[in-house]
């Protein structure tokens, strides 16, 4: 009697160890608290955002024709339409978050809370099917969002991205759609392919295997460098949006030796200038 009484505090303490090194035990999401989220994937919970960061989408200037082919993808969904994953592609700096961002803004302003948006972090993916659980059947329209997102060679997440876009048993939940940004069109860099091909015992099987995973995004939208009208133009309706007090050669001057000093001309370089030139100018932007 005395050993079992001498025993039950050591079980005690060994099963309290044990619960502290299971992994957490994956709870229903909470979809309530607002409309947009980011996902905890080592805690398996969904952080809720009082506050998106983000631009209006009237100020994304020179990405009109990708602008309205995400906008009506973004539409469609929402309203329980057929709409496809989309990889926004192309040139840094030139507005593939913000379009993101953007677009989930502007259809609930429409329908409030008909979209909810859940970024996830490129080193989560893997938790992804958990995610999907914890959405699968729901009845909100939800929207996963990763930006920049990229393989190296030696990276396997990719597979758990691919097995839930189309591949699993399951396949995707009818009420998840995933965007995701990249610098890099087949979300892998060349030399990356190249090398496959090289070292591989069936070539085209192996280069295969890498790339198809942005085939699983039916919605391919590439951003390219802007040209200086563009460019101008972004920095015309950013002045414009704050009523900076400038004339509008003044700021066309300052913003061509600033996209010079950077050597660089898009969207963030822009609105980096317009935050300069209104600091200079006493004024306060947000």
């Amino acid at each position: 009697m005395g050993q079992d009484q001498g025993l039950t505090p050591l079980l005690t303490r060994i099963a309290e160890a044990l619960e502290r090194l299971a992994p957490p035990t994956a709870q229903s999401a909470d979809l309530s608290a607002a409309d947009a989220f980011v996902w905890g994937g080592a805690r398996g919970v969904l952080d809720p955002v009082p506050a998106v960061s983000r631009v209006d989408l009237s100020l994304l200037k020179g990405v009109d024709h990708v602008r309205d082919l995400l906008m009506d993808n973004t539409n469609r969904f929402a309203k329980g339409l057929s709409a496809n994953n989309a990889l926004l592609w192309g040139a840094r700096g030139m507005g593939k978050s913000s379009l993101v961002k953007a677009a989930h803004a502007a259809v609930n302003s429409d329908a409030p809370r008909s979209l909810i948006l859940i970024e996830i972090q490129r080193e989560d993916i893997e938790s992804l099917p958990q995610l999907m659980a914890q959405l699968r059947g729901r009845s909100e329209r939800v929207l996963i969002f990763c930006d920049d997102l990229s393989f190296d060679h030696d990276d396997s997440i990719y597979k758990s991205l691919k097995a839930v876009l189309d591949g699993g048993i399951e396949g995707r939940p009818a009420n998840v759609l995933f965007y995701a940004t990249s610098n890099r069109r087949h979300l892998m860099p060349r030399d990356m392919i190249e090398n496959e091909r090289s070292t591989a015992i069936n070539p085209s099987e192996a280069v295969e295997e890498k790339v198809s995973l942005s085939d699983r995004f039916g919605l391919w939208l590439g951003f390219h460098k802007c040209t200086q009208d563009e460019y101008l133009s972004m920095v015309d309706a950013y002045a414009a949006h704050f009523g900076l007090k400038a004339s509008k050669e003044d700021i066309h001057a300052g913003a061509i030796e600033w996209s010079a000093t950077r050597g660089a001309r898009s969207g963030r370089v822009a609105w980096q200038f317009i935050q300069d030139l209104a600091g200079r100018l006493g004024q306060k932007i947000s």
